[in-house]
């Protein structure tokens, strides 16, 4: 894709007035609904321009279709996705300690698809910043007996939350279903051949620098613009290395190498990921953003605001949700379908999930 030039869409509509919208000719459906938008920005080289998207000129219209195109499924269940987080780590930042070891590990996990996770991201480092650096074993050693014991209690997706390429090939032999790194597959030379040679869905972060350094490149002259052209950069390497683009999926990176106002804008401007073409996972889950801006100093007490926080992913038609409180973020979600989403062609997909009531 043409990173340079970007349709940023704005002035959201739902439900019936998508619809109606849409029909009138005063809107485009976001990449096949449930979201219409009214405004667009157009980002070229250095310039920007607001316009009605009914006057969206004829020269941008290869943009405008990608912009309208639903968004692949990357292999996975289609429809928004809750993804529960479950941390096999003494030292992450929310629950850190809880679930470490494998019988707690297994015991959360269990729980999570109970209460209907489409997926479940496991991980044995914490990427916290400032977090230790772990080695590959230790990582796999902290992994391995719980993601054998889930493989075969349960049926859903598993993904495994690394940076290493040992990791994940390890993963990928016992049956992994998504590798989700943080380092957009830049950290091990040799993640993007294991990812290629699985041709596995795979998610690529935005961040820059380490866990250890991001903090120091928080530095954007628009947040939104960057982050898109960076992680096009990165999705450009994964298809050069043999990567499907197809099964990538994008993850915004919230509170890596970026500060509050930075996530914050990230956050209100969501949309703009949709010129990417590829689905989008959002985890913004108990995050310090969340804390500073409700004044809730635990991680653990944060759950409403990563509600609130993570719905407006739903604009994106298919979002994976990465979330600690499973059974919190499903019935916000199916509310928020229930309010929002209208039954016209178009309008988006239902919420898949393994619970019904």
């Amino acid at each position: 894709m043409d990173a340079f030039r970007l349709i940023e869409p704005t002035g959201l509509v739902f439900g019936q007035a998508a619809h109606a919208a849409v029909e009138a000719g005063f809107a485009h459906w976001l990449v096949g609904g449930p979201a219409a938008f009214t405004l667009a920005r157009l980002i070229g080289d250095g310039t920007t321009r607001l316009v009605p998207a009914s006057d969206i000129p004829s020269d941008w219209l290869p943009e405008l279709a990608r912009m309208t195109t639903p968004l692949p499924s990357a292999d996975l269940p289609d429809g928004p996705q809750v993804m529960g987080i479950l941390n096999i780590t003494p030292d992450s930042f929310s629950d850190g300690g809880r679930h470490f070891g494998p019988e707690a590990g297994m015991r959360a996990g269990i729980a999570m698809v109970t209460a209907g996770a489409g997926l479940l991201d496991i991980g044995g480092e914490s990427t916290r910043p400032g977090s230790a650096v772990v080695t590959p074993d230790e990582e796999w050693a902290r992994i391995a007996p719980v993601f054998a014991e889930l493989r075969i209690q349960t049926d859903v997706a598993l993904s495994v939350d690394t940076r290493n390429a040992r990791t994940m090939a390890s993963s990928l032999g016992m049956g992994a279903t998504v590798i989700n790194d943080v380092s957009a597959l830049m950290h091990d030379p040799y993640a993007l051949a294991v990812v290629a040679d699985a041709a596995c869905p795979v998610v690529l972060m935005h961040m820059r620098g380490t866990p250890q350094t991001m903090n120091r490149l928080a530095v954007y002259d628009d947040v939104g613009v960057e982050v898109v052209r960076e992680l096009s950069a990165r999705i450009d390497e994964a298809v050069a290395a043999g990567i499907d683009r197809s099964r990538i999926i994008v993850d915004p990176g919230i509170g890596f190498a970026k500060n509050g106002p930075q996530n914050a804008e990230l956050l209100a401007r969501l949309p703009i990921l949709a010129n990417l073409g590829c689905r989008v996972l959002l985890g913004t889950s108990r995050k310090r953003l969340l804390g500073d801006l409700a004044h809730v100093p635990v991680a653990s007490e944060r759950d409403p605001g990563t509600l609130v926080s993570s719905l407006p992913g739903l604009a994106l038609g298919n979002p994976i949700l990465r979330v600690h409180n499973v059974a919190s973020m499903i019935q916000a979600v199916r509310v928020w379908q229930g309010l929002w989403t209208c039954d016209k062609a178009g309008a988006g997909h239902a919420m898949a999930t393994r619970t019904q009531g």
